[in-house]
């Protein structure tokens, strides 16, 4: 039976830097070496984390995320929680079989100004006791877990402060995505070095794209069905049903664009290369995954997509295929969260383990079954 980070932490007691083998913060990362041995499980506890507020989540993330360190090929050395004179106050430093060390920095959120000269100066601490050799062998990096769009404060002072061969800046979804690639596919810890030390500062674009290239590979990849056009499924009143991931941009949170365009506009658009694109048709249902939320709305789909620019929709020459919706059921505040639990009860996943990594499944258009549809939009339970 797995457990909830809330039912972990009720029995760990409350984290603090108190020192000794035996005090709640040793006995919680005790908890994760001993249990928490795949990706998926890593993920469902940092959602979780950042579902919720108060000093004992926001420690529970710091701690889940230098785990996060092992699944990359790191030797991780866990950091306090609050800093004091006397010790270096880093939050997490990670040490590559390659010589090479991270000193890791979480921020739940960029709400509040982020001063680099900190993280800076813990580097340099660490250099000053040998603990590091040197600057060519460390870069600072930032683990954001709820990065706003329209702040970037932190991306714009590293690039004001030309800290850029010094200073990384990534979200916990892009972490957890290098995370997946490292563990199941031919990803080495090599390759997730040289991500981690591009020439701009922040490295979400690069994880991005190669976890969507994974996705799209899942999608290929599935046994394949019957082939049935469009026109067919109409004619034989079939309905299918799609599951569409929405992200965040540099303007809009994915529940900002799900609202504007599904719930107000009664449209969606997809890209030239979307999975499904040419298969969706009038009376298909479609639902919609918030990314790192869970899925937060659905709709019918009313029309096929077309090719036209709508005046609502970001970056109109990237999403060109417009198509129609209607009867759309919003829960923004009571988002369907895909956990193991769930996980285990999908089609998707049968012959799968729920606790590997799943991200694949929520980062491409895909096509799911009537049960996982009314799995994952709650009408059945």
């Amino acid at each position: 039976m797995s457990m909830t980070l809330t039912q972990i932490l009720g029995l760990v007691g409350k984290l603090d830097d108190t020192p000794g083998e035996e005090t709640s913060r040793e006995r919680f990362r005790k908890f994760l070496k001993e249990n928490i041995g795949e990706v998926g499980q890593i993920r469902d506890h940092i959602e979780e984390c950042l579902r919720n507020t108060g000093d004992q989540y926001n420690r529970a993330l710091q701690d889940l995320i230098n785990y996060v360190g092992h699944f990359l090929g790191f030797k991780v050395t866990f950091g306090r929680y609050y800093g004091v004179p006397s010790e270096i106050g880093f939050d997490g430093l990670w040490e590559s079989p390659t010589q090479f060390f991270i000193v890791v920095e979480v921020k739940t959120t960029e709400t509040y100004a982020i001063k680099t000269a900190t993280l800076l100066g813990y580097v340099d601490a660490l250099i000053s006791e040998q603990s590091i050799p040197n600057w060519d062998h460390a870069l600072g990096l930032y683990v954001i877990g709820r990065p706003d769009p329209e702040l970037r404060q932190l991306e714009n002072a590293v690039l004001a402060e030309k800290r850029t061969d010094q200073l990384r800046i990534i979200s916990v979804e892009s972490l957890l995505s290098l995370a997946e690639l490292f563990n199941e596919y031919d990803v080495s810890h090599d390759d997730i070095l040289a991500v981690l030390k591009p020439s701009r500062p922040t490295i979400d674009a690069v994880a991005d794209t190669m976890a969507r290239l994974v996705a799209q590979r899942w999608v290929e990849e599935e046994p394949k069905e019957e082939v049935v056009t469009a026109e067919e499924a109409v004619e034989r009143g079939e309905e299918r049903y799609w599951l569409a991931p929405v992200a965040s941009d540099e303007a809009e949170t994915a529940e900002e664009t799900i609202r504007a365009l599904v719930s107000e506009e009664k449209i969606y658009a997809f890209g030239d290369r979307t999975p499904g694109r040419r298969h969706i048709k009038p009376g298909d249902w479609i639902c919609f995954y918030a990314t790192g939320k869970g899925v937060v709305a659905h709709a019918q789909i009313v029309s096929r997509p077309e090719h036209k620019l709508h005046r609502r929709v970001r970056h109109p020459e990237e999403y060109p295929w417009v198509f129609s919706v209607k009867d759309v059921s919003l829960y923004m505040d009571k988002p369907i969260i895909i956990d193991a639990a769930l996980r285990s009860q999908l089609d998707a996943f049968r012959d799968r383990d729920p606790n590997k990594g799943w991200a694949w499944f929520v980062q491409a258009t895909r096509k799911v079954t009537e049960h996982d549809f009314l799995l994952l939009t709650r009408k059945v339970t």
